[in-house]
């Protein structure tokens, strides 16, 4: 069996290293991959949103079955365009896509559907905008409707910052078109949760619950990045709050969906947060989550391809979906400089004993060596027991990778271990 997955960071390195476990794969392309990948999947430089080349690609070389991660091609049609050519896919069409790709259409999804989230307006106006922050509370959110790698959530302390932030987003196009509507939101406070689950549109299964470190910083200082690294199971998720969630955010959202016509099939990743008044949706993605699924799926007993497939044929409800009961770390390691500018091209080497571990993101090959080619670089993954454990573990990894320019945090799953001793 051939496998095509679309996409080229430390997400898609997970991926295809747990779909290598089905005996029956023979073959996995990456495109456009990166070279710290090249020991599990061919490589093809064709970028994630070249979906023509894709799809040329896809029928030439007899793929089975694609996988397609990241949000860009996603929202662009990727998974519309292979089936078209009668390749099977994991991932949504572009028309379910957009609960990711407009901030817009999913926050008044979540209204028409009664899905608990943070109150919030809705403009196209700059004027109209900063007149409505004149006398709206403060802290405040501004979101870019559309997707913005990650970075388009601006949180605002005060008046000003929030009017900054419109105006980069209206008037500079920091964005581009992605703030020509905006979406300005109640701040929540709470503790946040990540949940990925698959659906077929009528069965929904979440995956175990993590918790992400979005700053540079340890302590939570610093600039938002696209996470520093990532826990699982994030300790606030009890089981009475996994109840919940299912009955009022989860199952509503899969079947909100099904009645706009948009029917989800693939990864729908829940961004919570859970506030006094209950567990209220800060985002959807409509996608595995980065670094999120690099310490979900290696907590994944059932065969990944397997439940991918299902979820593509609609049999999710009779497919077993199995995590162990363990916990797992990861720790991300970048550029220093990142998320802002960052030097590259220093020689990276990972040690044999972690190489299993270890899911790459932006490396390249120069002079028939791996170095770093990008902010994030790296994660590095462990599993044990217990959180402290798997923390532990994570760290003593990291000590067998190099490479010059390397930072990361000290302190991934404090919070999660403060939780934990708070019980």
């Amino acid at each position: 069996m051939k496998v095509l997955v679309v996409g080229g960071g430390g997400r898609e390195h997970a991926i295809i290293k747990k779909i290598k476990e089905n005996s029956e794969v023979r073959q996995i392309f990456a495109l456009p991959g990166n070279a710290g990948m090249n020991e599990d999947a061919v490589c093809v430089n064709i970028g994630a949103k070249e979906i023509d080349k894709i799809v040329e690609f896809a029928t030439d070389n007899k793929i089975d079955y694609a996988v397609v991660a990241p949000d860009d091609p996603l929202v662009l049609g990727a998974v519309d365009a292979l089936e078209d050519k009668g390749i099977p896919c994991f991932g949504p069409k572009a028309n379910a896509a957009i609960i990711e790709g407009s901030k817009v259409f999913s926050k008044n999804l979540m209204k028409k559907y009664s899905i608990p989230t943070a109150a919030y307006e809705v403009f196209n106006d700059m004027q109209k905008a900063l007149h409505y922050l004149e006398t709206a509370p403060v802290p405040t959110v501004i979101k870019a409707d559309g997707l913005a790698l990650g970075k388009g959530v601006i949180i605002a302390m005060t008046r000003e910052e929030a009017k900054e932030a419109v105006r980069s987003m209206m008037e500079d196009k920091v964005f581009g078109k992605s703030g020509d509507n905006i979406v300005i939101e109640e701040f929540l406070t709470g503790p946040e949760v990540s949940v990925l689950a698959f659906t077929d549109g009528e069965t929904l299964v979440p995956m175990v619950s993590s918790m992400d470190h979005k700053r540079a910083g340890d302590n939570d200082t610093g600039l938002n990045t696209g996470g520093m690294g990532t826990v699982a199971p994030n300790p606030y998720y009890t089981e009475d709050i996994a109840k919940e969630c299912m009955e009022t955010i989860f199952l509503p959202t899969m079947n909100a969906m099904n009645k706009e016509g948009r029917t989800f099939k693939g990864c729908l990743y829940f961004g919570l947060m859970l506030t006094p008044k209950g567990p209220k949706v800060i985002e959807y993605n409509c996608r595995f989550g980065d670094p999120e699924t690099q310490v979900v799926l290696p907590l994944l007993k059932s065969d990944l391809l397997t439940v991918m497939q299902a979820v593509t044929n609609g049999t999710l409800k009779d497919t077993a979906v199995e995590f162990r009961d363990d916990s797992a770390c990861c720790v991300i390691m970048a550029s220093k400089g990142y998320p802002e500018a960052y030097d590259k091209g220093f020689e990276l080497k990972i040690g044999d004993s972690v190489k299993n571990d270890t899911y790459v993101a932006g490396a390249a090959n120069k002079d028939g060596k791996l170095v770093t080619n990008g902010g994030r670089v790296l994660g590095v993954t462990a599993v044990a027991k217990n959180l402290k454990s798997a923390i532990s573990g994570a760290y003593e990894k990291v000590k067998e990778i190099e490479f010059d320019n390397a930072f990361y945090r000290s302190d991934i799953g404090k919070r999660a271990l403060d939780a934990l001793e708070e019980k």
